[in-house]
This record gives structure tokens, C-alpha cells and sequence, in this order.
């Protein structure tokens, strides 16, 4: 690489660097204006962390869907400061939409909002970043690859949110206990492990919305395949859990009735690597 494409190297990462860095700021301001609360007075003085867990997790979407965008195929660096701007900026009302699915349709039964700003719930938190991250990865996922565009990044969003709702079901259903009864209840290791299988059924959407667009009907059958099978296929990694990885006790007696923190954190570390391999490999 010679001096010139140095300099042009330095000059094109400076200026995705600078344009992330405008959108990290958008997305701040539209957080604090959109979620209703004011982030400073929440975490410093408030000392609030469901709110920062759920703002990081926010933050964190954000820069997953800018990286999605920027490892798109390259038309010159205007044209892809362009491009970068616009999914940016589609990406934060993506987000808040995956916000509003999380409150309303996810953990229905209660108002998020007042449980992470008045009562500090961080398990209401936790299931929140989680909601976020998985839905920055399918977004991410349908960014990359060639032919595709905004009303692709949109179908596949829609058809995401649709099965992130389905998962919360499913795990409702296959879990002897109350998941949204613990979650309000603060019960960490619950929230932790239900927080887990979304981001799980995030990375493997992310996979099923990668790769060039081909066609609808091509794309499409794709995705509901992957989507159907991670619905499938997470309940059955969760009981293989519950009996290979600690084969000395019950999963769910650790998380409803002791809350053990602990076998909800490793619950969701084995669930998203599990997940991550298995798509690294297909």
C-alpha cells in the first residue's frame, strides 16, 4: 500500500468515524425524548441501573446496525456515507419500534417504563437491552449482502419482531413458571435466561437475513426456515441444559425458586455460543 492509499484509507475510516459518532449523538437525544426519560438524572443521580442496562443495550443495537451497514458492498465513500446516514437513521426508528413490541406484546402485562424509571427493575432492564441487541442483529443481518435495500431491511425487521414475539410465547409456555410474574418480580436469573434466548434467536435471524438478495420468494423461504427451526431448536438446547450442563439439579427450580443468578448467567452465555457456532458452521 503505497502513501496515497494510506491517506485515502485514513481519510475514508475518519469519515465513517465521524459520521458514527453523529449518529451516536442522534441517537441519544432521540433515546431521551422517545423513552421519556431524562438518561442523566436516571443513572447519575438516580443511580438507576435498569435504565443504564437498558439504555447500554440501546447503544449497543445501534452500533451493531451501523457495522451492518458499513460491511455492505462499497460504491464510493460519498455514496456509502449516504447509505451509512439513511440505515442509520432507520435503524434508531427501528429500534424504538423493537422498544414499543418489547413493552406491549413481549412483557405485556405490566408498563416497562415505569418499572425500570419509578421501581428500578433490572430484570425488566435486562430483557429490554436484550430486546434490542436481537433486534439490531437481524436488522444488521439483512444489511449486508448486495440487491437487497430499505424495503428488505424493513420485511425482514417485521418478520424478526414477529418471531422475537413468538419465542416469548414459546419460552413462556415450555417454562413451569411465570415468566413475566418473575420478571416483575425482579427475579435476575429469569430475566437473564429469557434474555438469552432472544438474543439467540437474534443471531440465528441475523444469519437467516444475510447474504445477497435474490428474491422474495428465495429470501423469504430461507429466513422462515431458519426462523421456524431456532423456535424449535431453543427449547430442546434449553432442556439439553437443564440435563448436561447441570445434571445435579433442575434448571428451573434454580431460577423460580432460588433465583440463582448464576445458572441464568450460564444459561445465556451456553444459549447465544451455542447459537453462534451452529450458524458459523452453516
Amino acid at each position: 500500500m503505497d502513501f496515497k492509499e494510506v491517506i485515502e484509507a485514513l481519510y475514508s475510516t475518519g469519515s465513517l468515524l465521524l459520521l458514527y459518532l453523529a449518529i451516536f449523538f442522534i441517537a441519544n437525544l432521540f433515546y431521551a425524548r422517545k423513552a421519556g426519560a431524562d438518561i442523566k438524572r436516571q443513572i447519575i443521580d438516580n443511580d438507576n441501573a435498569a435504565a443504564a442496562i437498558s439504555f447500554a443495550g440501546f447503544l449497543i443495537g445501534q452500533g451493531v446496525i451501523f457495522i451492518g451497514s458499513v460491511m455492505g458492498p462499497s460504491q464510493g465513500l460519498i455514496a456509502d456515507l449516504l447509505v451509512v446516514l439513511q440505515y442509520g437513521a432507520l435503524g434508531i426508528l427501528f429500534l424504538f419500534i423493537s422498544h414499543w413490541i418489547n413493552d406491549k406484546l413481549i412483557l405485556s402485562r405490566f408498563c416497562n417504563k415505569t418499572l425500570i424509571q419509578k421501581d428500578h427493575n433490572i430484570g425488566v432492564g435486562i430483557v429490554q437491552a436484550a430486546s434490542f441487541i436481537a433486534s439490531s442483529l437481524m436488522i444488521s443481518g439483512s444489511l449486508q449482502g448486495e440487491g437487497g435495500g430499505i424495503e428488505t431491511a424493513l420485511a425482514f425487521f417485521v418478520l424478526g419482531q414477529f418471531f422475537l414475539v413468538i419465542m416469548g410465547k414459546i419460552y413462556d409456555k415450555i417454562t413451569p413458571f411465570d415468566l413475566q410474574k418473575e420478571v416483575l418480580e425482579n427475579n435476575l436469573a429469569a430475566s437473564v435466561s429469557f434474555a438469552g434466548s432472544l438474543i439467540a434467536l437474534g443471531v440465528i435471524l441475523a444469519k437467516a437475513a444475510s447474504g445477497d438478495f435474490i428474491s422474495w420468494e428465495d429470501n423469504l423461504i430461507s429466513f422462515l426456515s431458519f426462523a421456524v427451526g431456532a423456535c424449535l431448536l431453543l427449547p430442546v438446547f434449553r432442556f439439553f441444559f437443564d440435563k448436561c450442563v447441570i445434571p445435579q439439579g433442575d434448571l428451573n427450580t434454580e431460577i423460580a425458586r432460588d433465583k440463582n443468578l448464576g445458572a441464568g448467567i450460564l444459561e445465556l452465555a451456553t444459549t447465544v455460543i451455542f447459537t453462534t457456532v451452529l450458524c458459523f458452521l452453516f
